[in-house]
């Protein structure tokens, strides 16, 4: 490939964009002062719960407070938060060539549609992160847990076929798919713990290790189910079990959970929500990418998500209470308990 842009030099955008440049791609990071500064000053380290442990000089990164005019990139990466998805699209709608393929690896299942509507001229993909992505330090960005990416792409797409073999030189793996929709919902029943792990205070394995949360997360995803089953969308499996037989394994006693779930349970320490850290910085969340998104299901279908509803109120009012809730609290916030 001749080269990737990143959208959003966060998390995702640094870890993913830093692999495919390890992968022996040009990558072109755009992203906030925050981020660039740390990338300019301490260089880019990613390491993993498998043992990966690469760094990238400062002085072998591209990086950009916009997307650079005159470059033509073979794929463009859109990795920013969903809520400036918009304003991310039209700015590369001024930059780029026409029908430049772009990628959303974002949280929630409407952002590649949103932005084909922004910037039709552009070629637009839906794309799936499976894995938990934490900022450890400036810098320093690190998978906790696993899985491979995925991408909505047509057969014979040069592009992501290029990026899928660049990636499998660094060990991870990219699924191409005709229709990315039922992987999306999947991967979004999953997010809604990100809620729950952010209103927890607490790293993803010891939440999920507490019942109560558990609780909480099966009830989200309950709830998103039956919807989902009332409009006739089809939910791509993600984990071990089916997603109704995972609510039975999220709601078991914690000895037996510990004992069946090993493989779910396979987190590292220090694996978080990205939503844990929006929290703790003051960042705006994608609540309403995931709960929110539920919640707009419903409303097509002429029903309600309370719960789903609950847990977006729960986290916008986060500013004002900033105090982490007991796994106790929480049922009772959710009229769980």
């Amino acid at each position: 490939m001749a080269g990737v842009l990143v959208m959003g030099a966060g998390s995702v955008g640094c870890f993913i964009g830093g692999l495919t440049q390890l992968a022996g791609v040009p990558v072109h990071f755009v992203g906030r002062p925050r981020v660039l500064g740390a990338l300019r000053k301490q260089g880019l380290r990613l390491t993993d719960m498998d043992g990966l442990d690469r760094r990238i000089p400062a002085l072998d990164l591209r990086l950009h407070d916009e997307p650079p005019a005159g470059l033509k990139p073979d794929l463009v990466l859109l990795c920013v938060k969903s809520g400036a998805t918009a304003e991310a699209a039209t700015a590369l709608g001024l930059t780029l060539p026409q029908g430049t393929p772009v990628v959303s690896l974002q949280n929630g299942i409407g952002n590649a549609t949103l932005a084909r509507a922004a910037v039709p001229q552009l070629h637009w993909h839906a794309g799936m992160v499976p894995f938990n992505i934490a900022e450890l330090a400036p810098g320093h960005y690190h998978r906790g847990t696993g899985g491979a990416l995925a991408a909505e792409a047509a057969a014979g797409d040069a592009a992501l076929a290029a990026w899928k073999t660049a990636l499998g030189r660094v060990g991870m793996g990219l699924a191409l798919h005709a229709d990315l929709a039922p992987v999306q919902w999947g991967k979004l029943l999953l997010n809604l713990n990100n809620p729950v792990n952010a209103l927890s205070g607490r790293p993803l394995r010891d939440e999920l290790l507490e019942r109560g949360y558990r609780r909480v997360l099966a009830a989200l995803q309950q709830e998103a189910l039956d919807l989902l089953d009332a409009a006739q969308r089809p939910v791509a499996q993600l984990t071990p079990l089916p997603p109704r037989r995972l609510l039975v394994l999220l709601r078991l006693p914690t000895p037996l959970f510990r004992l069946a779930a090993a493989r779910m349970l396979r987190v590292d320490a220090q694996a978080r929500s990205s939503m844990a850290d929006d929290l703790a910085h003051g960042r705006p969340t994608e609540i309403d990418a995931l709960c929110g998104e539920v919640v707009r299901l419903a409303h097509s279908l002429h029903r309600s998500a309370p719960l789903n509803a609950r847990m977006q109120a729960l986290v916008e009012a986060w500013p004002r209470r900033r105090r982490a809730y007991s796994p106790t609290e929480l049922l009772q916030a959710l009229g769980l308990a």
